[in-house]
Order: structure tokens, then sequence, then C-alpha cells
């Protein structure tokens, strides 16, 4: 080839597949992966890597995209599947292009985003970049060393099959485009003649599919652009990498909400913790993560005073705010994250518990509970726990009660502790007695003083003296008690415990 040739292989190149694959993306809505490339960075930022991988024309660039670039001008590494190539399928130098993109991100501690829309492997090519030492499953082992050091986020614009699936697997969060992207092991037609099950890519790996059943997707986006915004913005509020503090923005104050009327007087009343943190938290700097999936707790970053936070909360508005199995995995996937990236912890405890009954405890209820009290054990970032309502039982554990390294337990005047709720804790102690007493105004009045002296043993007051929590605060307070507590604990010792790691019960 003559040197004055290049600038028109490249143009090829950069063009990707047939024209015909292009109108059949936009027809979709779908971005050509340098438009996704161009849509995330900051502009002209990109610097491609491996663009002239195979020389083969009929798979230019081998299908995949990567590189460099900066977001909000900060360096990332990116890889971003080209589907108008063979379907964005993977080759040999797919494989290798990806590969040495994660080992690169790991040696710049820098953020690595994976733009995924891919068929997965390409199974003429399997003895070339399957079962290798660089074969296709270096990726995921990448992937999971680099866990924890830098973050990983994934926008899934179309198919993310069979081992590629684990590319979205093993990132921090995933973006999904509703209607067009799906992840999911085994096609349907694979699965048909595997089981004999009958069904369609979106029923089985569609984007609400993950997003609201088996929680592997954390935002459901209505199109393209909403996917890059999201993975922009989760971002924003992450360092580069696990050595880094969280960035910082400017302080902005919260939406004008009265935070004490917002909490029912009753603590059996359900009520929207977002409306709380709408008062609470900066204005407009919540960035909800999982919104769709176990809704009865609440996983955001957000900022006060302009400094990030991940807030765990339960939310009663959703099945009573009551800990399942789906919900304490979200928690222990989301303070994990905080306190690998150094994410201070804000916990807000309005909860009666974990749930109770045959079908949990078949379904490994305290397994799972489990999992989310050793994550917030085991996290050193700065911890505060507000109990808002009620905090009974292993609630309290789980949202990071006096026992479980925080660095402050407040309560507000609303707050109750406790093993349980005066009325079962009744219930429990006294059916029998109770059962035995025939007159109903006897048996109303019994019930009433048990009941008074079981919240006169718990009362708040009590537990403030006993040093259980550490302060009483107003509501109207909370905020800017919130700010100090936070700054004071800027340089906190992290250290927990020598190990090579701990045995989760995953």
């Amino acid at each position: 080839m003559e040197f004055g040739d290049y600038p028109a292989e490249r143009e090829r190149i950069e063009r990707g597949g047939a024209a015909k694959y292009h109108q059949a993306a936009a027809a979709a809505g779908k971005y050509h992966a340098r438009e996704r490339i161009r849509r995330l960075c900051d502009p002209d930022s990109f610097r491609e890597d491996s663009l002239w991988a195979n020389p083969d024309p009929t798979l230019p660039a081998d299908g995949v995209v990567v590189g460099t670039a900066t977001v909000q001008g900060r360096p990332i590494r990116l890889v971003a599947n080209d589907s108008t190539v063979k379907a964005g399928s993977w080759g040999a130098r797919t494989v290798e292009k990806i590969i040495r993109t994660v080992e690169a991100a790991q040696l710049e501690q820098h953020p690595i985003v994976y733009l995924v829309d891919s068929a997965g492997a390409r199974i003429t090519d399997q003895v070339q970049l399957f079962p290798g030492r660089r074969g296709a499953g270096r990726i995921f082992h990448e992937q999971v060393r680099a866990s924890g050091k830098i973050p990983q986020a994934c926008a899934l614009f179309g198919p993310s099959a069979a081992g590629g699936a684990y590319i979205p697997a093993f990132c921090d969060i995933v973006a999904m485009v509703d209607g067009n992207a799906s992840m999911y092991l085994g096609s349907p037609r694979m699965v048909e003649m595997v089981t004999g099950e009958k069904t369609t890519l979106e029923d089985m790996g569609g984007a609400r599919v993950h997003c609201e059943q088996s929680g592997v997707g954390h935002f459901l986006c209505r199109n393209e652009d909403e996917a890059i915004a999201s993975v922009r913005r989760w971002l924003s509020y992450l360092p580069s990498n696990w050595t880094q503090p969280a960035p910082v923005r400017a302080a902005r104050p919260p939406l004008p909400v009265d935070l004490a009327a917002s909490i029912p007087a009753s603590e059996s009343a359900p009520f929207d913790m977002h409306d709380f943190l709408d008062g609470l938290v900066d204005r407009d700097s919540m960035l909800e993560v999982q919104a769709r999936w176990a809704g009865e707790l609440l996983t955001a970053f957000a900022r006060l005073d302009g400094r990030p936070v991940g807030i765990v909360a339960n939310n009663s508005a959703v099945r009573g705010g009551v800990l399942f199995s789906d919900s304490a995995d979200k928690a222990a996937r989301f303070v994990s994250t905080c306190d690998a990236f150094n994410v201070p912890l804000l916990f807000l405890a309005d909860v009666p518990g974990f749930m109770v009954g045959s079908a949990v405890e078949h379904g490994g209820i305290i397994r799972h509970g489990a999992k989310m009290i050793a994550a917030v054990a085991e996290a050193t970032v700065p911890k505060l726990c507000v109990v808002v309502r009620k905090a009974y039982g292993a609630g309290l554990y789980a949202m990071a009660g006096p026992a479980f390294g925080s660095d402050a337990c407040l309560a507000l005047p609303t707050a109750r502790i406790a093993v349980m709720g005066a009325e079962a804790a009744v219930n429990a102690v006294y059916a029998n007695k109770i059962a035995a007493i025939d007159d109903p105004a006897t048996r109303e009045r019994f019930v009433a003083d048990k009941r008074a002296e079981y919240e006169a043993d718990v009362d708040l007051r009590r537990l403030a003296g006993e040093l259980v929590v550490d302060d009483i605060i107003e509501p109207a307070h909370l905020r800017d008690d919130l700010i100090a507590r936070y700054r004071r604990l800027t340089h906190k010792d992290r250290r927990f415990s020598d190990r090579r790691h701990p045995i989760t019960p995953v």
C-alpha cells in the first residue's frame, strides 16, 4: 500500500460495516459506536488504539473500537463494540484489544467504560479466541482484578450474549436501553433446544427484566442518549481510582421541604423517603441506583454541601420498607461500591426488620441478610446512621446501627429502636394471657398497659442516656449536623482487619 493510501484506508475502517447495517441500526434508534463515543466523551478528546487490528476488509478494527478520552475533564479508557461489523461479535483481535484496554486502565488507574452491543463470540474463530491464556476468559479475569481499584461502567445498547454477558455483570453499574438492550447466556433458540422452553429475547433477558427483576441492570433508559448521560453522571460522584477522594462540586441548598412535616406521626403509615431526601441533600444532586428493583430499599448517590455521599434508606412506601433478599443484595453491592471508592455512607433507617415466612426462608433470606450486614460491617468510609422512625430487630444491624462501626448513630424525635414494635412484642410475650381474658374491655386495658410498659422501656431519651444513640436531632437541623460530621471525618483511619479477604456469605 502506498503511503498516500493510509488516510483513505483509515476512513474506510472508521466507517465500520456496510451501509445497510448502519441503516438498520438507525431504524432501531441506535447510534454507531463512534457516535456513542463522541456523545460520551469531551470534544476532540478521544484517541484510538489498535485501529488496524484486522487486515480483513470485512472486519474493520475487528469490530471493536478502543482508546482513551476524557469525560468531564478526567481521563478514561473505553471499549465500544461496532455492531455494523459482524453484529459486534468477537474475534481473536477483538478479545486482545479488550484485554489490553482493561490492563492499561489498571496501570493508569483510570475508569473504564464499556459501550456494549455485541452478538458474542464468533464460533468459527473459537480456537483462536476462547480457550487460551489470552482468550476471552482473560477479559473477565482482568475485570475482577480491576474491581474496586477503578470504576467500571457499562452502557448496554444492544445484545450482550453468552459469555459476553459477563462484561456488564462485572461492571459497577449497567445502563440499559429499553427495547434494544439485552443480556443472556443462551439465545431463545438455544433455550428451546436445551430445555424445551419457548421464550423471546425481551422476555428472557431484556432491559426491563434485568432492571426490574434480576437486578443485573442499574438504570433503565429510554434511549441511547439517556444511557450515556447516566454513565457520565455516575462517574461524576466517583474518583478516578481507589486512592483518590470523591470529587467535590459547588454546594447547592436543598429543596424547601419541611422535613418534620414529611414524617407521618404513625410509625405504620407509609411515606416516601424520596420526599424526605429532597429536603436533605443538595438540590438536584440525587442519582438513584437500581430504582426499579427492590424498591423497599433506596440506594442513591447525592451531595451534601457539594460532597458526595452514598445513601441507603428504607422506603416504607414500598412493601412497608421491610427488607427482602433482593433489597439485602442491592444494599450489599451499593455499600461495597461506595466503600471501594471513598464515598461516605448515610443510612436512613425506617425498617420493621427482615421479612419472615417459609417462602423467604427457603430463598435463603438469612444468607442474603448476612451479606448486607457483612458489607455494612466491613465498610470503613465515614458512616452515619440516622433513625428516622423505626429500627427494629436485625433491621437496626443492617442499617449500620451502633454496633456496626458507625461514626455516629443519630435519632430524630420520631425514632423507635427495639427488638420489635410494641404491638408485636406484647402479642409475642402475652399471647396466652390475652387469650385467657374474656372481658373485651379488660383485655384492651391489659394490652394497652403492657404496650405502655414496653414503650417506656425503649424510650428514646432512655436510649440516649444509655449511649445507644449519640444525639437526638430535630429534622430542621439534620442537614447541618451531617455536613459538620462528615467534614470532621475526612481523614478517618480506615484500618479494619488484617487478612487476605473475608468469606462473604454469598
